[in-house]
């Protein structure tokens, strides 16, 4: 449960000036809806995106299912956007949910409020980002899905608000980060899988960020290297590369990188949440772990590098074939899992 001395801290942070807003959301189905069998590319974009303040920021979203269903939330990672769940959203708002897709800080038509807020990615930062943004939009509890920088806010918020969280969708499983561990070299073909980590720790990859065409080509070749039997189009990428535009891209990916590694400094204001994540806290609430089999990022697809953190309902599964981009890739499987993670809440 979220402590005063928490709840105190969370408003210090614009995360609210009320108190948290009641649930808006409508008890979840028990009989399992059908999923629609959807091939990848079905759908190339959000009829409508909106806008709302939370926190520190103006952020950019796609809303689609009716106000008051139960809500799921979906956190896109990096190279990517909001366009990674254009064929997950409304699979889960066919079924009856209020599905939110947000563009991360620093990415699409995400803004910062205030020139003088640091471009800040540490990953307490952006978990209460989306915190912000449940208050604002007045939803209490909802579902959470996501891979890659959304695994990492997803994993946080389950762990640090679990009142927050109906249910968790975890690509890869636990991606808390652990800063000090971090320093710890890896074996070295895993290094190599992430090259591009230690080039932004140097101007010179921070140049290559700052420059469009190197940034585009850069995140491309991510594109291809992680998802090796993805047959995505130029105008899937393009779509996606349209969110690297923003002002503050270069700054947050630079940030985020070079802070996991330890060569950057966070904000003291986050220093109580990053405390607590230093202790590799566990995850209680109802849990399903994906791991695609072809994801490069993975030391293996068992998932028991990382089931003890994992405490409360659980299921784990490999999604064959696919890579790294998970809902992108396997629409139906990831719209399933966040389906089959709400019941397991509900038996719970």
């Amino acid at each position: 449960m979220i402590s005063r001395r928490t709840f105190t801290t969370a408003v210090g942070l614009g995360l609210g000036a009320t108190a948290l807003p009641t649930d808006a959301s409508a008890a979840p189905p028990t009989a399992p809806p059908t999923v629609p069998n959807t091939a990848p590319g079905t759908r190339t974009a959000f009829a409508d995106l909106k806008r709302v303040r939370a926190g520190v920021l103006d952020i950019g979203y796609a809303e689609l299912g009716p106000k008051h269903g139960p809500a799921v939330v979906l956190l896109h990672g990096w190279p990517y956007d909001i366009h990674s769940f254009v064929d997950v959203a409304p699979l889960l708002a066919d079924a009856g949910h209020r599905v939110v897709v947000p563009y991360l800080r620093g990415h699409g038509t995400t803004a910062f409020l205030s020139p003088t807020t640091p471009r800040n990615a540490q990953q307490s930062a952006i978990a209460l980002d989306i915190v912000a943004l449940m208050d604002a939009l007045g939803i209490r509890r909802a579902v959470l899905a996501g891979f890659d920088w959304g695994s990492r806010t997803a994993d946080i918020i389950a762990a640090l608000w679990p009142e927050r969280v109906t249910a968790l969708v975890s690509v890869s499983g636990y991606l808390i980060t652990d800063v000090a561990a971090q320093r710890n070299p890896l074996p070295p073909k895993a290094e190599h899988t992430w090259w591009y980590q230690y080039y932004f720790a140097t101007d010179r990859g921070r140049v290559a960020m700052e420059t469009r065409q190197n940034r585009h080509d850069l995140c491309r070749l991510v594109w291809d290297e992680v998802s090796p039997t993805w047959d995505f189009d130029d105008a899937t990428f393009e779509r996606t590369a349209a969110a690297f535009e923003n002002p503050d891209y270069a700054a947050i990916v630079i940030h985020n990188y070079r802070w996991r590694l330890g060569l950057a400094d966070g904000e003291r204001r986050y220093d109580p949440y990053e405390r607590r994540l230093a202790a590799r806290p566990a995850i209680a609430v109802p849990t399903i772990a994906l791991d695609p089999a072809l994801d490069p990022f993975l030391a293996s697809t068992d998932g028991s590098g990382y089931r003890q953190f994992f405490t409360g309902p659980y299921e784990h599964r490999v999604l064959a074939g696919i890579g790294h981009n998970a809902p992108q890739e396997a629409p139906t499987a990831f719209a399933r899992a966040v389906l089959d993670a709400e019941r397991l809440a509900v038996r719970e």
